[in-house]
């Protein structure tokens, strides 16, 4: 229920893809979240004009006392009305006929073709198939079309908040994870093997060691941080000073309070690791929920006040009192908030780089000792000396200067300093709470539903501790994971499709008529540099390397709360360690077992871990069309990324400068404002999205989509179309723009999705298959979409 180990100052890899998962989140990370049927209206139609007609024809008995005239209009009549049926007719046949060709294409191309019969293709066929409603225009509504039967299928497991394709994958690589950990600890191959297993029974806690201990891990810790107000821990105001304070949360136990910072890669020199200081330190998951006074935001302001009220309690405090001290944190919260820069608004990389020394960040912000700080930190892994003329990379100087002038006002009278401290050791507070016994983690349960819609479910515990141990010793883990599932033609494979997808990316520049021929020629060689690595670091298989990676961590097997504290510090010192040293270009953020990807700006570098080289998204027995519609373009998001509005900023090296014209920054910038603009009209739970929050999601989303597609034309050329899938009458083209979409099918409850829509820098997932198709012109050819149609606006926005 807490930040993660190394404190997120800001973000450096652009992830994949997809909406954080709630569910899967750690104990680090809870509290810091760090549809028109056209085709069933035209056969009612025609029915109902068919039996008009028959009705009028039974009425002939009155004929023979008509005058000639009165016959005569009758004959007339008649005639018209008979062209008007036969009209009806003609065009209801022809929409119906349009209506299925849309999902057939052109039908008889697969006439007289055998279907691919093998057990890859009719598994598959028969989960797209489940998937899908047929009973939905593809031209209307993509999202319903691809994905209604699996919603239907899939209902949220009780006790969660959503469900996904995502966490499906995510299950399956547990249970590999589950059965290699449970085995004697003499068939692991490596001490860091060993490590991972003897942490997963920590978690485990067979022997209730957690219970019994209950809040006294909790408790040991909260004096050795001086003490709290809340409990009876010896605190003493008049010794206390925020310095000592910080130095202590900061630089001991890593906790992003009031600001966070890490030693990280410099944007304008990606050679070198730099300090890097920025904005953090709220319980709630973004500033909205304190200053935005909505019925929803105060639900969950009063569920926040429950939950720290009840830790309060668990750890020694009186009820009314703690509950007026946390009303006084969050009060303190508010006014952080308050200061803090929403993140639509830190999306220009560049005015967002302040390179300072030390001593001009003392100036800016003086409520601490920066020098001395920093130097608390550095001393045990830094030979050298800390000077006042050390650099160090400010993300939110104005944040920092509000910040010091906020904390000097509390700094003045003794209340301000208890509530201060009270709000501090929370943070500590929040952060272990998710280590001990099962009654500080039902306290959460109140937060959780308010926040994401679910209390949570009885999980196996230990579907958690995996989970947990992959974030905490994920690379160990990794070893494991590659040794059983991980099959090395998958590696060889998607790097042929990655060089298929950035060949299409580029040669779509000539066709962009917004960049001058001096730009294009940058940005194609940037295409080029861009690295990329995939399954996992060659590390993770040699033994040596592995434990040498973790030769100064020491995990038991009965101590949980204890082997986070020191992961936690292990992690922090390994991160220390870095400053002012070259970069490495081969270091991985993700282990092997993670289902997503990534792309680092400052490395210019895209990475695709083990865990989503697996089905659905790639299979070696998939016809092409499925894997480029998956992976495919999994791979070209990534790439976009590096010229998404803030990847664009970084030249082939990672360096962050100005290397585009001008005139063309003005024209990308026009064309991504229509990007924004349109995703900020789409509504989920009569919330609009934030457009410009996401840009850089939905930019590549578009992106990545196109080059995909086009690759997967060029690969179609070279080679004989694959026989369809059984059952599904559709072209390979067709099954492309399906496999993407289902990839996205996914069950939320309203209040995980109102969360996403305020916190998540990617769209839901409707939307990322709606937009994104929306504004491809070929998905409208393939599916013979209408102009004006839903999925075929005559309005399109393109960037890439």
């Amino acid at each position: 229920m807490c930040d993660n180990i190394v404190n997120n100052v800001r973000r450096f890899c652009r992830r994949l893809a997809y909406p954080k998962n709630y569910e899967s989140m750690t104990k680090y990370e809870h509290a810091d979240f760090t549809d028109d049927d056209t085709s069933i209206g035209s056969v009612h139609l025609t029915e109902g004009i068919g039996n008009s007609a028959i009705r009028y024809h039974t009425g002939s008995s009155m004929w023979h006392r008509r005058s000639l005239l009165e016959k005569s209009l009758l004959i007339l009549v008649g005639t018209l009305l008979f062209v008007v049926i036969v009209l009806a007719f003609l065009l209801s046949s022809a929409d119906k006929t349009i209506q299925e060709s849309r999902i057939i294409d052109v039908e008889s191309s697969n006439r007289g073709t055998t279907p691919c019969l093998t057990k890859s293709c009719v598994h598959i066929a028969n989960i797209m198939l489940q998937s899908m409603d047929d009973s939905v225009d593809p031209c209307e509504d993509f999202y319903s079309y691809a994905c209604n039967g699996w919603i239907k299928n899939n209902p949220i497991p009780e006790g969660k908040s959503t469900g996904d394709t995502f966490m499906k994958l995510i299950q399956e690589n547990q249970l590999v994870i589950k059965h290699v950990l449970e085995q004697p600890i003499g068939n692991l191959k490596s001490k860091a093997e060993q490590k991972a297993k003897l942490y997963y029974e920590s978690c485990l806690d067979v022997n209730d060691t957690i219970e019994e201990l209950g809040a006294k891990p909790l408790v040991n810790l909260i004096k050795k941080l001086g003490g709290w107000n809340i409990t009876n821990s010896n605190f003493n105001v008049s010794s206390w000073t925020l310095q000592n304070a910080m130095q202590i949360l900061q630089n001991k136990y890593n906790i992003g309070a009031l600001f966070s910072y890490l030693v990280g890669e410099d944007d304008r020199n990606s050679s070198r690791h730099i300090l890097q200081i920025d904005q953090s330190g709220l319980t709630l998951p973004t500033r909205d929920h304190y200053l935005n006074k909505t019925k929803e935001h105060l639900k969950i302001l009063k569920a926040c006040l429950e939950y720290m009220t009840k830790v309060g309690v668990l750890l020694g405090g009186d009820h009314n009192e703690t509950e007026k001290s946390m009303r006084a944190v969050l009060e303190f919260e508010t006014q952080l908030a308050n200061i803090t820069t929403p993140d639509e608004l830190r999306r220009d990389e560049e005015s967002m780089y302040h390179l300072m020394t030390i001593a001009e960040l003392q100036d800016k912000a003086d409520f601490i000792d920066w020098r001395n700080f920093f130097w608390d930190a550095l001393r045990k892994v830094k030979k050298e000396k800390l000077t006042d003329k050390e650099k160090v990379v400010v993300y939110a100087p104005q944040y920092l200067g509000n910040l010091s002038a906020l904390i000097k006002r509390y700094e003045n009278t003794t209340e301000g300093k208890i509530i201060i401290n009270n709000y501090l050791v929370w943070q500590v507070v929040r952060t272990f709470t998710g280590c001990l016994s099962k009654a500080f983690r039902d306290a959460y349960k109140g937060l959780r539903k308010a926040l994401i819609g679910s209390e949570g479910g009885e999980e196996p515990q230990w579907r958690y501790c995996v989970t947990d141990t992959n974030n905490m010793l994920g690379f160990a883990i990794g070893a494991i994971f590659v040794r059983e599932v991980f099959h090395k033609d998958s590696k060889e494979q998607a790097e042929v499709m990655i060089n298929e997808v950035r060949t299409a990316f580029k040669n779509n520049f000539k066709n962009l008529k917004w960049m001058d021929a001096e730009t294009r020629k940058a940005a194609e060689i940037k295409a080029d540099a861009v690295s990329d690595m995939i399954g996992y670091p060659d590390f993770v298989l040699d033994s040596n390397q592995l434990d040498e990676k973790f030769a100064d961590l020491v995990i038991r097997v009965d101590t949980y709360f204890e082997n986070n504290i020191n992961l936690i510090q292990y992690t922090f010192r390994k991160n220390h360690e870095k400053l002012n040293e070259p970069v490495n270009r081969t270091t991985w953020s993700m282990p092997p077992y993670t289902v997503n990807a990534y792309y680092t700006p400052s490395k210019n570098q895209m990475v695709f871990p083990a865990g989503i080289l697996q089905k659905p998204f790639y299979s070696s027995t998939y016809p092409p069309s499925l894997n480029f519609g998956a992976i495919g373009v999994v791979m070209g998001h990534e790439l976009t990324h590096g010229f998404d509005d803030q990847g664009r900023e970084y030249d082939k090296d990672g360096n962050l400068h100005k290397w585009w014209n001008n005139r063309t920054i003005e024209k990308f910038k026009e064309r991504t404002q229509c990007v924004a603009q349109q995703y900020s009209r789409y509504k989920m739970n009569g919330k609009n999205l934030n457009g410009n929050n996401t840009l850089g999601e939905n930019i590549a989303d578009n992106g990545g989509l196109k080059a995909a597609y086009h690759a997967f034309l060029d690969l179609s050329k070279s080679k004989t179309e694959p026989p369809p899938l059984p059952g599904l009458n559709m072209t390979h083209k067709q099954l492309f723009f399906l496999a993407f979409a289902q990839v996205w099918c996914s069950s939320v409850t309203k209040e995980a999705t109102m969360l996403q829509i305020e916190k998540d820098q990617h769209s839901p997932a409707k939307y990322r298959v709606i937009g994104s198709l929306s504004n491809l012109k070929e998905f409208s050819d393939v599916f013979q979409c209408k102009s004006g149609s839903p999925m075929n606006p005559k309005d399109k926005c393109e960037v890439w």
